[in-house]
């Protein structure tokens, strides 16, 4: 029997099931001890931070490997941070080859808020063998995104908050705040209300799209996840996002006297 192709958001009864059937590799991004405190059954550590130490092709391969995610194994991701840092690891995943990853709908409190099953025990699995394949479509580096901003097919997004983003930010590029994907009860908005709110903000889904935040790209990572859900295909993550851009004396844009209505992101 094939692996199960995932979605680009898993749902919770789909992730049980996949558990009963030892089809499913999960991926628990949280901090370790959060982890050990307890955690979906089956799950394996990746803090966010070991993956960020060094997140070149060949070490993200070298986790995965240590991980047992081979080639063919479907990867769902889940996280305690609104879906943020667990978009970031699935984004990376994704960069190096592994396409069949998705991120769990909920929160770890949102699945221990349905009374839904956990565990406590460390789990570990068989090393595993995965290829590369960089996906440079969705990569985009500094250079990438200073040739971008003058580009009219192109659209640069600033996932950060909006006061954020009137501080300072990159040159011609949107603000969508990442507050604004969310529902109240899932890390992202259903994919038809995601489709309507770019449409509504003038994001084609011709369009090639930039997303970047403030340091490392989780709220873009998430921002990311949500543009793909909404149904558009060409769509690239800046990683080292705006600190790295301000630390390489790129131009950008501050606000002085901002009015209300500049502060309205909608």
């Amino acid at each position: 029997m094939s692996p199960a192709t995932l979605d680009l958001v898993c749902d919770v009864d789909t992730l049980r099931t996949l558990i009963k059937k030892n089809k499913v590799r999960v991926v628990d991004v949280r901090k370790k001890d959060e982890y050990l405190k307890g955690h979906i059954p089956t799950s394996v550590s990746l803090p966010l931070s070991d993956l960020l130490s060094d997140d070149s092709p060949e070490s993200i391969i070298k986790i995965m490997n240590n991980l047992g995610i081979a080639d063919n194994t479907p990867v769902v991701v889940y996280d305690d941070t609104f879906g943020a840092l667990a978009s970031r690891v699935a984004w990376s995943f994704k960069f190096i080859g592994h396409t069949n990853v998705s991120l769990l709908e909920v929160t770890y409190s949102g699945w221990k808020n349905m009374g839904l099953e956990i565990e406590k025990k460390s789990n570990k699995f068989p090393k595993s063998s995965h290829s590369i394949d960089i996906d440079y479509s969705i990569y985009a580096d500094a250079e990438y995104v200073e040739n971008a901003r003058n580009d009219k097919n192109k659209v640069i997004i600033d996932s950060r908050e909006r006061l954020n983003f009137l501080t300072e930010h990159i040159p011609n590029s949107k603000n969508i705040p990442y507050t604004m994907i969310r529902s109240e009860d899932a890390i992202l908005r259903n994919p038809s209300e995601l489709k309507r709110f770019m449409e509504n903000r003038g994001i084609d889904s011709n369009s090639e799209i930039i997303t970047y935040c403030g340091s490392v790209g989780t709220l873009s990572g998430l921002v990311f996840f949500a543009l793909k859900t909404a149904g558009i295909s060409n769509v690239k993550l800046y990683p080292k996002s705006f600190k790295e851009w301000k630390s390489l004396g790129k131009p950008k844009i501050e606000f002085k006297d901002a009015t209300y209505w500049d502060l309205s992101a909608e």
